[in-house]
């Protein structure tokens, strides 16, 4: 059963980030992933993260020509491991601290604020301007704050990535952080691959589509390390509906494409 979960973690992305901008790592981060860290030989100066939520493994196996708007501006795909519970705050968490739930202190669906480094302080330390563009009381609006950082807390996804493409126009972060979670909602309401829910995945890929094209025209000056980094998976439940939560690869295996432009 062990051989079905990928064998890189989630918890090597943050230390790979901050290693990207020349940065120290966030003080309890697992090491770096190898191949994020080799793709970005040389350095980046900025870093954009498109986070949409619950986009698992198994969705792009399985609905590959779906993600060809992503494909098109990247040049690495790594099938991580995320961490359990396999839930929203508990892994976008490790995914900006690089440590393991039990190290960060979120455990369940619960929405703290993280006291553990993440990269945001990271950077902030080193004289560099990170931002989150998220959803109101979503994870990622909420589980961050308290940092000298800019936060941009909208009312829809399309909302937030209307404020990111106007943040990449104004050249002012050094890593932009966007949360999308309308494939999250939907796919637990109408199942993961219910056209409603596959409806809202290719609606994330657009985004990202239009971001990276934003950037690639206003941070020319720029090397840009671009993201589509996903927190879990999720699996098809009883009554058509869809969750995670699991210790399962279908909740457990999710997929990050990393570009540089």
């Amino acid at each position: 059963m062990q051989d079905l979960y990928c064998p890189m973690k989630l918890t090597g992305a943050a230390a790979a980030l901050t290693e990207a901008l020349g940065v120290p790592a966030p003080h309890a981060a697992a090491p770096a992933l190898e191949a994020l860290t080799t793709l970005c030989t040389g350095g980046v100066d900025r870093i954009l993260m498109y986070n949409p939520d619950a986009v698992a493994l198994w969705l792009f196996e399985k609905y590959t020509d779906l993600f060809l708007p992503v494909l098109r501006h990247i040049r690495l795909t790594l099938p991580l491991r995320t961490v359990m519970p396999s839930v929203t705050p508990v892994c976008f968490g490790t995914m900006y601290t690089g440590a393991e739930p039990s190290v960060h202190g979120i455990q369940s669906y619960t929405k703290p604020v993280i006291r553990t480094d993440t990269v945001f302080d990271a950077l902030i330390r080193a004289g560099k301007k990170p931002c989150i563009v998220s959803t109101g009381n979503d994870s990622m609006s909420r589980i961050f704050l308290e940092r000298e950082m800019d936060y941009y807390i909208v009312d829809t996804p399309d909302e937030a990535n209307a404020k990111a493409a106007a943040l990449i126009e104004e050249d002012r972060h050094d890593l932009i952080a966007v949360y999308n979670g309308n494939y999250d909602s939907t796919m637990h309401k109408f199942g993961p691959e219910s056209r409603e829910a596959l409806d809202a995945l290719r609606h994330n890929v657009r985004a990202f589509d239009t971001l990276a094209n934003e950037v690639r025209t206003h941070w020319q000056a720029h090397k840009t390390l671009i993201a589509f980094a996903p927190d879990h998976g999720c699996h098809e439940i009883d009554g058509d509906c869809g969750s995670h939560g699991l210790d399962m690869p279908e909740d457990m295996n999710i997929i990050h494409f990393y570009g540089l432009l």
